[in-house]
């Protein structure tokens, strides 16, 4: 089961996010590259940017902007293809850092993660010298930077650590929250994207504290649930605790191909997916029961289809063929062509649970937002090639 802080008032959480994680990796292992605009990226009419170094960033350079765009945009920049493999290994190396302070730590990524150091492990009298001590091991350690929020609760803490980014300490003390927020504009609410902040500036709510200023009926009958939520964030109240251990609700592998291809032609390709799939499903110690395929038109329509077993598959040849036979409920009387596939496993069951038949077929088409996704494993890509 996760592991939940021990308090849920009081708290004191540090966001630690590395700088430009993937591009200071390199940096950092090829002297050459330091001080110079580094985009890690394939080349290719699909690809898109993993990470831009701060010297790439000042041209407008963006992570998930096309590669095209980052090359018209600085057409010096050195590019890099991603090494997934160095770039685990120093996240391993900064969570190791992490747990010198405190056994409660949210990963969010490779190169961020929650801190609850309410109490921690080295002793040291506040949250702001633990942010401290944190950053100052990775530079000694690893020879990379990161950056830090301090504040009372997750959502404060992660606006802070973006305040004096690259390479800065930012801490919000609980006397000063409504200070801060106050001419925060909405779009740095967690959730508020461009069209919710749209709406809220149509209706002259541009700031937190203008949001401050809405009752809680009010905000409810706009937006439902999420009004609540935006009533408690504008007030600084988040009541959500750092979860270790928290498991992964999927494992999933994605491929984008350099050129459009027909239904047909996709078998090797979702082999290749499945048996990536099997390989990372292994040693987990839980089952996954559904079996997912996703696929992406040339015109970016996200098709998914998707199986739920009595029992799991028992191999990654079955596991590429329950996809295969998947990808047969595709309809393809418009002769539709592809850009992407994904192979997924969801709905784990720890090895002990008893198995229920379910015996559920599922076949659904989904938005995008719903569709099979990487929430916390890197995509799997084609040199030349992205999603």
């Amino acid at each position: 089961m996760p592991l939940l802080a021990p308090m849920l008032a009081g708290r004191k959480i540090v966001h630690v996010d590395m700088d430009a994680f993937y591009a200071s990796v390199e940096q950092r292992d090829d002297p050459a590259l330091r001080g110079r605009p580094v985009v890690v990226a394939w080349r290719g009419r699909r690809s898109v940017v993993c990470a831009a170094s701060y010297e790439a960033r000042k041209f407008g350079v963006r992570s998930a902007m096309a590669a095209l765009t980052a090359e018209r945009l600085c057409p010096h920049a050195i590019f890099i293809p991603p090494d997934f493999t160095r770039y685990r290994a120093a996240s391993q190396a900064a969570r190791r850092i992490f747990e010198e302070h405190t056994d409660l730590i949210e990963p969010l990524s490779l190169d961020e993660a929650y801190l609850d150091v309410t109490e921690n492990k080295s002793g040291l009298p506040t949250a702001t010298r633990v942010a401290k001590a944190i950053r100052e091991k990775i530079r000694q350690e690893l020879n990379l930077t990161a950056s830090a929020g301090v504040a009372p609760n997750k959502f404060l803490a992660k606006i802070a650590s973006d305040w004096k980014k690259p390479d800065g300490l930012f801490v919000i003390q609980p006397d000063e929250v409504e200070a801060f927020l106050e001419p925060l504009p909405v779009g740095r609410i967690p959730g508020v994207g461009k069209v919710m902040e749209t709406k809220l500036r149509e209706l002259s709510l541009a700031t937190v504290g203008a949001l401050r200023h809405q009752s809680l009926s009010e905000l409810e009958g706009r937006f439902g649930r999420y009004g609540a939520r935006l009533y408690e964030l504008a007030r600084g109240i988040d009541h959500n605790p750092v979860v270790t251990g928290r498991p992964s609700k999927q494992i999933s592998k994605e491929d984008t191909f350099e050129r459009d291809l027909p239904l047909e032609d996709l078998s090797e390709i979702i082999r290749e997916l499945a048996a990536k799939v099997w390989k990372a499903s292994q040693g987990s110690g839980r089952i996954g029961h559904t079996v997912v395929l996703k696929l992406k038109t040339s015109g970016f329509a996200i098709m998914t289809r998707s199986l739920t077993l009595a029992q799991p598959p028992s191999s990654g040849e079955e596991l590429a063929a329950i996809a295969l036979s998947l990808r047969e409920r595709v309809d393809v009387s418009a002769r539709p062509l592809f850009r992407l596939a994904g192979v997924g496993l969801s709905n784990f069951r720890d090895d002990e649970e008893p198995q229920f038949p379910l015996f559920r077929d599922e076949v659904q088409e989904t938005s995008e937002a719903a569709a099979l996704s990487l929430p916390s494993q890197e995509q799997e890509t084609r040199p030349g090639a992205s999603g």
